[in-house]
Order: C-alpha cells, then sequence, then structure tokens
C-alpha cells in the first residue's frame, strides 16, 4: 500500500513536507539566482520590474515557487477548515466514504479525481449546500451544520453546475451577494468596483447576466463567492469556461487572496494547474481519500500527473473499439 493511502483517513499517516529542496523535480520552473540575469519567463499576468538600485530587469517568481515555499509556511498555521468523517449515502451508493481533510490557514489546496469520484459531493458537503449522512464540517471552530448561518459568512462558494440569477445585471448580482451575506451597504459600491475591475467586467457591470459569455458568468460568480471577504473559498472547476489570459488574472487574484492569509480549496481536472499553483493536494477516488498532503510529498518525486495515474490506476490498458482503427476486418 502506498505510503500517502489507507482506508480510513483518520488513521492513515498524514504526508508531511518534504526536506528537499522547493524546486526540486520541477526544472523547469526553478527560481533563478538573485545575481543572474533574467533566465526564466515571468509568470503569467505579471510584469518585469526594474531594480531602482542596480537598473537589471527583476522577473517575478513562478507560482510553482511561491506555492512551495507557501505549503511550508501554511502548516504553521492553524486549521481553518476541517472535514471528520464526512460520509454520502444514496441507498446502497457510497457517494463520499469518510473524508476527513485539514486545511490550514493561508493555504491553495487542490482537490483532484476521476470523475464521479465524489469531489463536487465533497465539497457541497462542505460548503452547506449538501447535507451529509454523517460526518462533520467546521469553518474555524463554527460547525456548518449546527449553525449554518454564522459558518457561511465565512465561507465563499463557487458550486459545480453554475446558477445565477441571471435577470439581474452584474452589478445587481454583486450588490445581492454582499448584502446576502451582510455586507454593509456602505462598502458595497466599493468592494463591487474593485472586484469587477480585478476580473476585467467593468465595461459588463450594467448588462444583464444572461447576456455574459460562460467565462463572463464564472468570473461574476468568482467575484460573488469573494465580496463579503470570507476566510475559506470553496470553488468547484474555477477555470472551466476562461480562456487562458482570464485563468492567468484568476490565478493571480487567487494567489494574493491566498497571500493575504485567506485559503482556498479548489477541484480541478488540471493536474498541470493543480501542481504549478497549489501548494497542498487532496485526492479522491471512489469516495474515499486515497492520499493527501503537501503536492511535493505526494507526487513524490515525479509529476503530479504520473502519480496521480499510479494512484488511480487510470492507466490500465482497455481493450475493445479496435473498429476505430481502420480494420478492413472491421465491417
Amino acid at each position: 500500500m502506498e505510503a500517502v493511502t489507507g482506508a480510513n483517513p483518520t488513521t492513515a499517516p498524514r504526508v508531511r513536507p518534504s526536506r528537499t529542496s522547493a524546486a526540486d523535480d520541477a526544472p523547469a520552473e526553478t527560481a533563478p539566482p538573485q545575481d543572474a540575469p533574467d533566465a526564466a519567463a515571468p509568470d503569467a499576468g505579471s510584469t518585469e520590474t526594474r531594480s531602482p538600485r542596480t537598473g537589471r530587469i527583476q522577473v517575478p517568481v513562478p507560482s510553482v515557487v511561491r506555492a512551495r515555499e507557501r505549503g511550508r509556511l501554511a502548516e504553521q498555521n492553524p486549521v481553518v477548515l476541517r472535514t471528520e468523517m464526512l460520509t454520502k449515502t444514496y441507498g446502497s451508493l457510497v457517494a463520499a466514504n469518510e473524508v476527513s481533510m485539514d486545511v490550514h490557514a493561508g493555504s491553495f489546496t487542490g482537490v483532484v479525481g476521476p470523475n464521479g469520484a465524489g469531489k463536487t459531493t465533497t465539497l457541497s458537503m462542505i460548503t452547506g449546500l449538501l447535507r451529509p449522512t454523517s460526518g462533520r464540517v467546521t469553518v474555524s471552530g463554527v460547525d456548518v451544520w449546527t449553525d449554518g448561518p454564522a459558518a457561511k459568512r465565512l465561507i465563499g462558494t463557487l458550486p459545480d453546475r453554475l446558477r445565477l440569477f441571471d435577470r439581474l445585471t452584474g452589478a445587481q448580482l454583486l450588490y445581492y451577494s454582499g448584502v446576502l451575506h451582510g455586507v454593509q451597504e456602505s462598502v458595497l459600491a466599493q468592494r463591487s468596483a474593485e472586484l469587477a475591475e480585478a476580473f476585467g467586467l467593468e465595461s459588463a457591470l450594467g448588462r444583464l447576466v444572461s447576456d455574459y459569455s460562460a467565462g463572463m458568468q464564472k468570473k461574476i460568480a468568482l467575484a460573488c463567492s469573494m465580496i463579503h471577504a470570507p476566510e475559506v473559498l470553496v470553488l468547484d472547476e474555477p477555470f472551466e469556461a476562461i480562456d487562458p489570459v482570464s485563468a492567468s488574472n484568476v490565478t493571480e487574484i487567487l494567489e494574493k487572496y491566498v497571500g493575504g492569509g485567506g485559503s482556498v480549496v479548489m477541484s480541478s481536472h488540471s493536474l498541470d494547474l493543480i501542481q504549478r499553483v497549489c501548494d497542498h493536494v487532496t485526492i479522491i477516488v471512489d469516495g474515499s481519500v486515497i492520499a493527501q498532503g503537501t503536492v511535493d510529498a505526494v507526487r513524490d518525486g515525479v509529476s503530479l500527473e504520473e502519480r496521480f495515474v499510479a494512484l488511480t490506476g487510470t492507466n490500465d490498458t482497455r481493450k475493445g473499439l479496435e473498429w476505430l482503427h481502420g480494420s478492413s476486418d472491421s465491417a
């Protein structure tokens, strides 16, 4: 059995951060020496600056290096989100099986798994959208299911299968979201304007959300999830339908949020994205956590994609579909 796996997450050993260099096994994104000329391309969404003292171009530190350093620091922070033995069943179907995880303040956690693994079920139970069959979720010590209103003021949510009040304008939707979360009206206008600028939606605020593209709807929904300055963001596929430039912009916003002490729990099918921007990762298969810890500890010296394939067995050779290969016998 893998060292990072276990049938029961409460008894299985938790993966600890690797003591190796933060950039080990990631040669393509290692940080350049401080005194070396600019040898690495700037991170997407960032701009080069010149040092006023030396005039030398300073290249921003790549996301992967920031993430590794952040992961080490986050381990020392208090736990802001905790799930304990979360289970959800539908008759004989077990959608989530005793899922236990700790999310530290100032961490960026990726949740990955095959389709139907239980990722959305788990995130929905964390945010109070789906009642668990058993188990417990707390945010900063507040139980999501015994004190829902208080807990939800601490959580920002971007759910799966996004549904918005699309007959409102973007500005009205931001206002409505802020009021629902108890934000004072005196600060709503400023927060809405700042979020719209950050997400590049300034010119669209006066339009109906129904007229937004899928990517714009995703961005306005993400802005709505942040307007009350939550302690934790729980995001289900936040980069789905977003173009590469906007994805870079969203990544930068989320990294700044985490850098300010917030915590992000994000599901994604892009293992490359998770490896690059996240400092922790949880792998869920068939409703159970089979590995969790820092990204470096879970990937264990190989790419996260290779580790994921090894743990989930998704590279098994399947027979069939020979008729797709153009065989003359396929008729």
